[in-house]
């Protein structure tokens, strides 16, 4: 097998699987590692340049995250990464003044930014340092979009939401509230120099069964409901509740209700509950609030009685799968299930709506009525017009959104300096020793072996009485810094230099996963075969050296399950390992660019 050039930034990168997997790519080894050394303002900065809402994610991110943790690979758990931005969050410090100063000379270029989500706002968090005149346009009164809108308080507290919209408005942003923008044209007549669409997915999807239109009254589409709820245009529901659906929104929606009255609430999905859409932990929030979930159930109608909704019925069914794995949901034959409800709330899913975008602009839109976007400049084919979060792609999350409103930022950059596109910024990149002595490292590299930690909740019996009481607690910082260290630095890359080998085996005797292997070269797959403990994820690369010179064996190191503890940097007598820490950093708007291959 040819030896992997382990010293190339994008191997490393790889390797880091949970900054690669988080759309905006967050150094997250190097936070936590900030975290446990109680430096948590520094740790808030380094989230705060990738991800915008260290504050708002560390309660409500999705976690792409965490399925790539490498702890998941030794233990059943992966570390806390969300729940630890959170502490970051709670206990920074003062951090307006480590904010990109706003030059009082401007460039001279205007922006117009329609919809005051996480997308936008993210444009200009990145714009507005480098002079852009940049206005806002936001139908609802304060900025945050879906996070103010659809993500409960009981989630998502006023003060943290506002605290971290405000770092960016408090920029120089000229905020249009309470506007609702019911024409592009009108927007792009004003001369601006670009324009960036973030509107979301503003339309919930709605349910055409028998008795839909005769219920009305009593049956609500979940985000326009929880919208409602959120700017206190409804306090109360009735006491019997079915929501509709399996996704986050629905567990939202659900537990919502349980604040304003619901006694009775049901969920029910028409998949199983293992492959509901929702992230497993919405559900176990829900379910901890005696709100029991109900799956292979597909509604059929809506029960009407004295031309009032008195509830539903359901078909049974179950999930037969075909020869390629796809799934589809057989009626069981059983009898149809009666549910009682005072009200229904339809919470299956959320589409985008451009009424107000004139069809005569240039800006062309495909079969499913979604403007055409390019993925990577995020340009649509108006000359002016950018889109990013829900509006570009559809339905997906907020640290996606900060992800598109970055990559935007360098595109409208681009385009008002009269530069191509296609020629991106290069991301910061750098590879440091970490040593400091012949048996000391400028990180702690212990591993502990610690399970992952549950966060505290308040008490059930005050959080459903008040809907704005935050459930989550947060951790403290002693059970912070426990998680904090069960984080495998996997940063910290274990570099070998394969000339200055003697190959006295003192790495391989002191590995605690048996990751290290000398032996004759070959493909890949024999290679993993001859480990001493055979490696067969795939999906992981491994490394390999050049030959040493005694022997011409190769060291072949498992990367799946390397603890990047430095035992074997430790224990080597010719240095001929060394700990180096990647840092890698997306490059933002105004940064020097390069052409993309």
């Amino acid at each position: 097998m040819t030896p992997t050039n382990y010293k190339d930034p994008e191997y490393f990168h790889k390797v880091v699987d949970c900054q690669y997997a988080c759309p905006a790519h967050t150094p997250v080894p190097e936070y936590i590692r900030l975290i446990a050394a109680q430096r948590y303002t520094d740790a808030y900065m380094v989230n705060w340049e990738s991800n915008v809402f260290p504050g708002i994610l560390g309660r409500t991110c999705d976690r792409p995250c965490e399925p790539a943790c490498r702890r998941g690979r030794v233990e059943e758990e992966p570390v806390a990464i969300c729940r630890l931005k959170r502490v970051a969050a709670d206990n920074k410090g003062e951090v307006k003044s480590r904010m990109p100063k706003i030059p009082e000379t401007k460039n001279g270029k205007r922006i117009a930014l329609i919809g005051g989500g996480p997308a936008s706002l993210t444009v200009a968090r990145d714009l507005a340092p480098l002079g852009y005149n940049i206005d806002l346009y936001c139908e609802q009164d304060l900025g945050g979009g879906m996070m103010r809108s659809q993500i409960p308080s009981f989630r998502l507290p006023h003060t943290v939401l506002n605290e971290e919209v405000d770092y960016i408005l408090d920029m120089g942003i000229h905020t249009h509230f309470n506007t609702y923008v019911d024409s592009l044209k009108s927007i792009v007549d004003k001369d601006y120099d670009a324009v960036f669409v973030g509107t979301g997915a503003p339309r919930g999807r709605n349910l055409n069964i028998p008795g839909r239109e005769e219920g009305a009254a009593n049956i609500h589409i979940g985000i326009e409901w929880l919208s409602s709820v959120a700017f206190e245009h409804i306090d109360k529901i009735g006491k019997k509740v079915i929501v509709l659906g399996g996704g986050n929104t629905a567990m939202d929606c659900c537990r919502t209700s349980r604040r304003l009255g619901g006694e009775e609430v049901k969920v029910l999905v028409r998949s199983p509950f293992d492959e509901m859409k929702a992230s497993p932990w919405e559900k176990e929030d829900a379910q901890h609030e005696d709100i029991p979930i109900l799956d292979n159930h597909v509604p059929k109608t809506f029960v009407i009685k004295d031309g009032r909704l008195v509830g539903m019925t359901f078909e049974k069914v179950r999930p037969a799968y075909d020869a390629e794995g796809k799934r589809s949901l057989v009626p069981t034959g059983e009898a149809d299930v009666f549910i009682e409800a005072d009200d229904v709330l339809i919470a299956i899913g959320q589409e985008n709506s451009f009424p107000w975008i004139e069809r005569d602009l240039g800006l062309e839109f495909d079969k499913w009525n979604m403007p055409i976007v390019d993925p990577i400049t995020f340009k649509s084919t108006h000359d002016k017009v950018f889109f990013g979060g829900d509006s570009a792609f559809g339905p997906k999350n907020v640290i996606t959104a900060v992800a598109h409103g970055h990559q935007a930022a360098v595109s409208i950059d681009l385009f008002c300096q009269g530069e191509d596109l296609k020629n991106r910024p290069s991301p910061y990149t750098n590879l440091v020793s970490q040593k400091m002595g012949i048996h000391e490292w400028s990180y702690d590299s212990e591993v502990t072996t610690d399970l992952r930690y549950i966060v505290p909740q308040a008490d059930k019996s005050k959080t459903l009485k008040d809907r704005k009481m935050e459930v989550e607690l947060g951790f403290d910082g002693l059970t912070g810094y426990k998680e904090a260290m069960r984080c495998l630095n996997c940063d910290v890359q274990t570099v070998f230099t394969e000339d200055k080998c003697i190959e006295c085996d003192a790495c391989v005797d002191i590995c605690p996963t048996s990751c290290i292997t000398f032996t004759e070269n070959g493909d890949e797959m024999d290679l993993r075969s001859r480990l001493l403990a055979p490696s067969f994820n795939l999906s992981q690369d491994i490394l390999v050296s050049g030959p040493v010179p005694q022997t011409h064996r190769v060291m072949v190191k498992d990367e799946d399950v390397c603890l990047h503890c430095g035992l074997c940097a430790e224990r080597c007598p010719t240095a001929a390992w060394d700990m180096q820490k990647f840092l890698y950093n997306t490059a933002k708007a105004g940064a020097p660019v390069h052409a993309l291959a």
